[in-house]
């Protein structure tokens, strides 16, 4: 009997940090680090004074995993890599999850009763998927090729308000250059982040195809298809940017890297289709600290999301 004050008080304690890791893991990207760094993918970003102890190693990539160890076995119990001397196979950050992207929204449709094809914009049946998967890898490579041919921009300089950078400028080899990020830049960082979470909330993938790399959007499909399934919601509201700078920024094969250490505060909500609280609040705001990748062709273009990364 005297233990069950002991119990009670443990099954108290034990639903209440499930209730907080709903709330913390509920957001874009499900708490989880995800997408890919150019050849950095397997790489630690240089930490900032927003993000002193580093990020997170990728748990999910599309970029070839290397062979040295970097984020350390030990720390995260599964195999890191070291700090993108040992380069592999490029690949067009643009191109490659395409499919993944369309069958993510495929997924989504059907998690969402649009049917499989509700997410891909009203294709009907899966032989006109995959001929819109191959038109559109025709397309893009095409245009990928006439970009190049045409390419040969270069980028500005300055901190746009964000906190200095502190290890931006670290080495870099195998064609890898460091450059610049200007205020412009900033900015443009910081509107993708309001961006992403009202697009996400919105369910609207079309929007996000438009601000993240398919790679990004086919995990947000995946994201948005396990709620869905669960019959679950999340909505994030009040997104304030808090705190920003740089963790380093450089060029490869013809794109533009910039990975930036981000705080904010959001009011993170997930309910049922009847409008009932699962998780979060609607009153009680969280900060979140995580590390974002955009990418964007060295020519010229606008900045898209390509990695999200949680920080130690």
């Amino acid at each position: 009997m005297k233990t069950r004050p002991v119990l009670t008080t443990a099954v108290v304690l034990a639903l209440s940090l499930a209730s907080f890791a709903g709330i913390a893991d509920a957001r874009p990207g499900n708490g989880g680090s995800m997408g890919s760094r150019g050849s950095r993918t397997w790489s630690a970003p240089a930490p900032t004074r927003t993000s002193p102890y580093g990020a997170a190693p990728m748990e999910r990539s599309i970029a070839p995993q290397q062979q040295a160890p970097a984020y350390g076995r030990n720390t995260y119990g599964a195999p890191a890599y070291n700090n993108g001397m040992m380069r592999p196979p490029s690949r067009h950050p643009f191109l490659t999850g395409f499919a993944g992207g369309l069958l993510g929204a495929g997924l989504f449709g059907l998690m969402s009763g649009h049917g499989l094809m509700g997410g891909v914009h009203g294709l009907f049946g899966f032989i006109g998927l995959l001929i819109q998967i191959a038109l559109g890898i025709f397309l893009v490579r095409w245009l990928f090729g006439l970009f190049m041919r045409r390419q040969g921009g270069n980028a500005s300089a300055g901190n746009g308000g964000f906190a200095p950078a502190g290890n931006a400028g670290r080495s870099a080899a195998n064609n890898q250059r460091t450059i610049q990020i200007g205020p412009q830049d900033y900015q443009a960082f910081q509107q993708l982040l309001l961006n992403v979470q009202a697009a996400w909330s919105q369910q609207n993938i079309p929007a996000l195809q438009g601000m993240a790399t398919p790679e990004m959007v086919s995990y947000f499909n995946q994201e948005l298809a396990g709620l869905a399934s669960r019959g679950e919601r999340n909505v994030v509201s009040d997104v304030r940017f808090l705190q920003g700078d740089l963790s380093e920024a450089w060029s490869e094969n013809g794109y533009d890297y910039a990975t930036v250490a981000l705080r904010y505060s959001l009011i993170d909500l997930t309910t049922d289709m009847m409008g009932r609280v699962v998780s979060g609040s609607s009153a009680d705001p969280v900060t979140v600290t995580e590390l974002w990748t955009f990418v964007r062709p060295s020519a010229g273009g606008g900045w898209l999301l390509s990695a999200i990364q949680q920080t130690r």
